[in-house]
């Protein structure tokens, strides 16, 4: 199994960019990514499934939705996101604006 490592670079709650070099991945790939806390003491990694909905020279689109997940792991991981000052942007729903 092909292991690769990155940097997240912009999160919200349905998934991340992931800055990597690594290319050998397909749109629509299911991908397993492990983490774990660096400020943390507990030594434990944490592993989400993403599916990749885009891939640039930069790096890697992985969305969440439509995994099986644990909602908290990725909540976690959010909060921790935010709480250390990395890049988590939160995009809302979508309004429509009728006419009448």
């Amino acid at each position: 199994m092909p292991v690769a490592t990155g940097q997240i670079r912009d999160a919200s709650i349905r998934g991340l960019f992931i800055a990597t070099d690594y290319t050998d991945v397909q749109v629509n790939q299911t991908l397993e990514l492990e983490f774990r806390f660096p400020d943390k003491k507990e030594n434990a990694f944490r592993r989400i499934k993403a599916q990749v909905v885009r891939k640039s020279d930069d790096g890697l689109g992985v969305d969440f939705e439509g995994m099986d997940n644990d909602g908290f792991t990725i909540s976690a991981l959010l909060s921790w996101l935010q709480k250390n000052n990395y890049i988590v942007t939160y995009f809302p729903p979508i309004r429509q604006n009728y006419p009448y």
